[in-house]
């Protein structure tokens, strides 16, 4: 590879580590900052905040990098994503960090975006999966440096610090992107959507909020609405000049990859957060050991990038998005075993297993994605796929932290214990009650046990979606 093209995996890889660091820090950091604020009933919105805003912008980033060029627009990403860090890093609620934590979601909506639209740009087909390798070695490196970071940061200091630590790692990601990557795009005066932008980010913020609030008709009239906002939106783009989603990247494959990429990234995002939770509050691990044993997913997820670029071309997406998923059931059947007894192992060997299918699904999807459009296209494309990944990972924490607290409630109601709620576990109150740290322990187990039965569905259907691609062609996008 020609050395102006390493210049510029170097300048993705630092660009791309800043969130990797950030997800692999919070997740590990999470179950000592929900005991310190007493919040571990919103824990998922730490989450779901940072998703939603993300969900929102990704499109808007995708666009935007199409009409100016990647490397400011994702710059300016970058930017919003520090300011955001340092909000997170005095915040003295758990409300205040739900909600800067939700400005760090509208500079990650464009990280992601923007950075794998620059590998479809500027490498060739054959090269792209081995970048992604390349990449995704970031998220063995995060995983390894974070969490021995974040741990030390907190037990030495407080967790606030854990987000201060993006700060340098931002500021070396823009400088290299300034540097290093050259565009040669078409200079011109556009006409921004901005109807189209309001209309699409009302009607995702409102399905979002109404699916994120748990109650029966709050879902409903946000699904009405949402549905009265979509049919407005679509009319809107279909006379709009440079619409913010043009509709022609929407073809049967496009589809098909994309709700796969919903589903997968359902499971992702639950394995991120629950591991971490069964690890520390079930086993009793520290922050440290608990993010350290999640690497070895990562260093699979690189291994099968790399493997891919041989597979694809010989046996097809379909056979390995299909094998990749049966791996995704597979591990997730096996974490439906771990008790309050499993050795620490288990958790290691059902990652490392794991991680091979994330990576065979999500390398091929994303690849997928982006070679069906052109190059005016590739920025829309890989946004709306980011997209439904992000309204993946955002319903699905909400619908397992729901999953979770229902389960935990259930456990104390069958032993004739009541008044036991999961924002109240730890409490001294509940201590005094007479419930023991084991009764905690089990509760918890009970409802991670049930989150983990739900990856098993929501991964079978993905396998059965496999299905619907051309089971008679073999081209591959690679060759």
């Amino acid at each position: 590879m020609e050395s102006k093209k390493t210049s510029i995996v170097i300048a993705l890889m630092v660009s791309m580590f800043l969130a990797a660091v950030e997800g692999t820090v919070i997740t590990t950091a999470i179950p000592t900052i929900v005991k310190e604020l007493n919040g571990f009933e919103l824990i998922s919105w730490v989450f779901a905040a940072y998703l939603l805003t993300s969900a929102i912008s990704t499109p808007i980033y995708g666009k935007l990098s199409d009409l100016y060029g990647r490397k400011n627009i994702l710059s300016i990403g970058i930017i919003i994503f520090l300011i955001g860090s340092c909000l997170c890093g005095i915040s003295q609620s758990m409300y205040q960090l739900i909600a800067f934590r939700a400005v760090q979601g509208l500079g990650a909506g464009a990280i992601f975006t923007v950075t794998y639209t620059i590998v479809g740009d500027v490498f060739t087909a054959e090269e792209k999966p081995k970048v992604q390798g390349w990449l995704s070695t970031v998220w063995g490196i995060a995983s390894l440096t974070g969490p021995f970071l974040g741990g030390f940061l907190i037990e030495n200091l407080s967790w606030n610090w854990i987000f201060f630590i993006n700060l340098p790692f931002g500021i070396i990601s823009i400088v290299l992107l300034q540097k290093n990557l050259i565009e040669t795009f078409e200079r011109k005066k556009h006409k921004i959507d901005y109807i189209g932008t309001l209309l699409f980010s009302l009607a995702i913020l409102t399905f979002l909020l109404g699916s994120l609030s748990g109650r029966k008709n709050n879902i409903i009239i946000s699904l009405i609405v949402t549905i009265a906002l979509l049919i407005i939106f679509y009319y809107v783009e279909k006379r709009a000049e440079e619409p913010i989603i043009p509709f022609e990247i929407f073809t049967k494959t496009s589809n098909i990859v994309n709700t796969m990429s919903f589903l997968a990234a359902g499971i992702l995002i639950g394995v991120e957060v629950y591991l971490p939770i069964y690890m520390q509050n079930v086993l009793g691990f520290g922050a440290t050991a608990s993010g350290v044993s999640m690497a070895p997913m990562s260093i699979s997820w690189l291994l099968s990038s790399f493997i891919l670029s041989k597979a694809i071309p010989k046996y097809g997406e379909r056979i390995v998005i299909g094998i990749s998923t049966l791996i995704l059931i597979i591990s997730c059947g096996f974490l439906t075993t771990l008790t309050v007894k499993s050795p620490l192992i288990s958790v290691i060997v059902y990652g490392f297993i794991m991680g091979f299918g994330f990576g065979g699904a999500f390398t091929t999807l994303t690849i997928m994605v982006q070679e069906s459009v052109g190059y005016s296209k590739r920025g829309a494309a890989t946004a709306v796929n980011a997209l439904v990944r992000t309204l993946g990972q955002t319903i699905s924490v909400s619908i397992f932290g729901i999953i979770l607290n229902t389960n935990i409630v259930r456990y104390f109601n069958n032993l004739g214990i009541v008044g036991i709620e999961p924002n109240n576990l730890y409490s001294q109150a509940t201590l005094n009650s007479g419930v023991s740290l084991k009764q905690i322990k089990l509760s918890l187990n009970s409802g991670l046990h049930v989150v983990f039965i739900a990856f098993i569905i929501i991964a079978v259907v993905s396998l059965m979606l496999s299905f619907k691609f051309d089971a008679n062609s073999k081209k591959s996008i690679l060759e």
